[in-house]
């Protein structure tokens, strides 16, 4: 077989895909044993090197809590474990994961699709090494029409799959909410996946957590590839890492820093760049290309981007990649940096200027996702974790803890400015990470002024439970009237965030499994009524049985216009629209210019509400507010406020 020098870059340009530099196949597994350094020997080491060697030993089961990976050493024909895909503005984008391979292999793939009865080869892709995976990105793609695929690798392996058509003719797109997925319960996740069988989600998202190997990233998202592939071969995915999946207990990325003190809460990333890329690529590479691809500090890559399927329009961010760490920037009122367990402290004292959450680019992201609808009449943002601190026990039944600072209820205000951007698209937000489900209404400035929150259980609860349990055991003002649970209506945080509690999913007892709350959740997005319904199913449910086999306090319906829950000053002109019958419109405040909502408007009607006496300006356009303005328009009572024709 001909050597290729490492340092030699390959440009496959059939189909208009890019293939990425690899050394030589016969160089991979002797000559890079320890791909990431001598000071990190154990990285990867079930699927580096020689580890067809190491394979029945399984260090991975060493370790304490570990439990065993599956086995590396497949049957040849089975080395292409599963793919992932997503399509959007027309390009195709598919990721497929290969089991190890072994010297004297080759190291690429193919994309074929079947059409008129016909497998045809269209496109050619090399392995990546460490991890083992490669990627197909097609553009000018169709999307109006079922595709079926499959990745071959070699004579005889292959994975097959559907690409799914885009639903945008569907009234209601529904998508399944899934993170956390315990590696101590190890084989098949058999209930989940027969049930969204029969639900037949639109769209899977998968918040984080996907494998807990710490140092074993390529072996985990194996094990949760053929734990999950019987869904994801036929519909497009969402995979976003999460902290566990890059190998911490918690991350503070902090723009990619490098974090020095055990339990990383200074900020940045334990393990080298080029492992945290190599996690990120494997889980998001197939995702739409980044809307701001330029790399944080050290060259850590970014994903945060948008996906539009069936006209709803998903922005994908990164919760953990710009936020501060908390050590040395804040007091320290508990064990550790980021547990606050003093009732006497006060919230402001950890909320100092200069902390970031999402940071900047990504705020600059949601200002502008939120003001161009193309392609989109629903809007909607996925994340790894919760904008609150709806958590009172961790871990534990008998630990309390008044706020843990790894949730994006923390730090407060760019908490609070990421709510105020995701309320101006009428957006609801979708996350894990918590191993408790729960839906929230947020507040900024009053309870209920901001979106719904819905945050999805763990797919296996046998990590970290968590309880929301008041200390005083009451419900709190204006709870969920009829509710089976107990303690619902509005509450604060540990960090003093404003939340009316909704629903929630508490273990029943953490040592069984039918009772400790492992599930799945899916959202219905009715485009034609504009509501969004959060349903949440215990993982032992049997769907056919529908809405009573749910958690109680689930399903739920909420209007999408109650995600902006300010309170109506007066209206503004009912606008008719005159040759575009669901146009975008957006409201601003004149005097202090802020943009109050972007949305579009069904059934060729719109009265803005708005929430401020003083005069407003109403911007309205097809796919963006660019067409047409209107001025100087003063809020009255509904009934008052007339009408306004509007051409487009």
């Amino acid at each position: 077989m001909k050597r290729i020098n490492r340092r030699t870059a390959i440009k496959l340009t059939a189909a208009g895909i890019g293939a990425l530099a690899i050394p030589a196949p016969e160089l991979l597994a002797q000559d890079t044993a320890a791909p990431f350094g001598a000071e990190f020997p154990n990285l990867e080491s079930l699927t580096t090197g020689q580890w067809w060697t190491r394979a029945k030993a399984n260090p991975g089961a060493r370790r304490g809590r570990a439990t065993p990976a599956p086995s590396m050493d497949v049957p040849r024909e089975d080395v292409v474990a599963f793919a992932v895909y997503t399509h959007h503005g027309g390009i195709l984008k598919i990721s497929a994961q290969l089991f190890p391979l072994k010297p004297g292999e080759e190291h690429a793939c193919r994309l074929e699709f079947q059409r008129d009865g016909r497998w045809t080869e269209a496109a050619r892709a090399d392995v990546r090494y460490p991890g083992w995976d490669a990627h197909f990105r097609l553009e000018n793609w169709d999307n109006s029409q079922d595709v079926s695929y499959r990745v071959r690798h070699g004579e005889t392996a292959m994975f097959e799959g559907l690409i799914r058509r885009d639903p945008a003719d569907k009234d209601e797109i529904v998508i399944a909410n899934l993170s956390c997925n315990s590696s101590r319960t190890i084989g098949p996740r058999t209930e989940i996946v027969e049930n969204l069988k029969l639900q037949d989600p639109d769209l899977l998202f998968f918040g984080g957590d996907q494998t807990y190997r710490h140092t074993e990233h390529t072996a985990g998202w194996i094990e949760f590839g053929l734990q999950f592939r019987d869904i994801l071969r036929d519909r497009p995915a969402v995979c976003i890492p999460d902290d566990h999946d890059v190998g911490h207990g918690n991350v503070w990325g902090e723009s990619g820093k490098r974090s020095k003190i055990p339990g990383d809460a200074d900020g940045g990333y334990r393990y080298p760049v080029e492992y945290v890329n190599q996690v990120q690529r494997q889980q998001s590479w197939h995702l739409p290309d980044p809307v701001d691809p330029d790399p944080v500090d050290r060259g850590i890559e970014v994903y945060f981007t948008r996906l539009t399927l069936g006209g709803v329009d998903f922005a994908i961010l990164e919760d953990r990649k710009f936020k501060t760490g908390p050590a040395g920037k804040i007091p320290q009122m508990g064990p550790r940096p980021d547990h606050i367990s003093d009732p006497n402290y006060d919230p402001r004292t950890v909320d100092p200027s200069g902390l970031e959450l999402l940071g900047p680019r990504q705020e600059a992201f949601l200002e502008n996702w939120t003001q161009d609808w193309t392609g989109a009449e629903m809007k909607c943002v996925l994340s790894q974790t919760a904008f609150c601190g709806a958590v009172h026990l961790h871990g534990s039944p008998d630990n309390r803890l008044l706020a843990d600072l790894d949730c994006n209820g923390w730090p407060q205000t760019p908490r609070n400015r990421a709510l105020e951007l995701i309320r101006r698209a009428w957006a609801v937000h979708l996350c894990g990470d918590q191993h408790l489900a729960v839906v929230v209404k947020h507040g900024i400035d009053e309870f209920g002024d901001a979106p719904y929150g819905f945050t999805s259980p763990a797919i296996v609860n046998t990590i970290y439970g968590r309880w929301w349990h008041p200390l005083d055991e009451q419900p709190g003002p204006n709870p969920v009237p009829d509710s089976p649970l107990p303690w619902t209506g509005d509450y604060r945080d540990g960090l003093g965030n404003k939340i009316s509690m909704l629903a929630y999913a508490n273990p029943e007892n953490i040592g069984d499994e039918k009772k400790r709350a492992d599930g799945y959740g899916l959202v219905r997005f009715n485009k034609k009524d504009r509501t969004v319904t959060f349903e949440c199913w215990p993982r032992f449910s049997d769907a056919r049985q529908g809405d009573q086999a749910q958690f109680p306090g689930w399903p739920m319906t909420i209007a999408s216009d109650a995600n902006d829950g300010r309170k109506v000053a007066g209206y503004l002109p009912e606008l008719v629209f005159e040759g575009d019958e669901n146009p975008v419109v957006q409201v601003i405040e004149e005097a202090s210019g802020e943009i109050l909502y972007t949305i579009r408007a069904p059934g060729g009607r719109f009265q803005p509400r708005v929430y401020s006496k003083g005069k407003h300006t109403v911007k309205v356009g097809h796919d963006k507010p660019d067409a047409q303005t209107l001025a100087g328009l003063e809020p009255k009572s509904r009934s008052a406020a007339g009408e306004r024709a509007v051409k487009l």
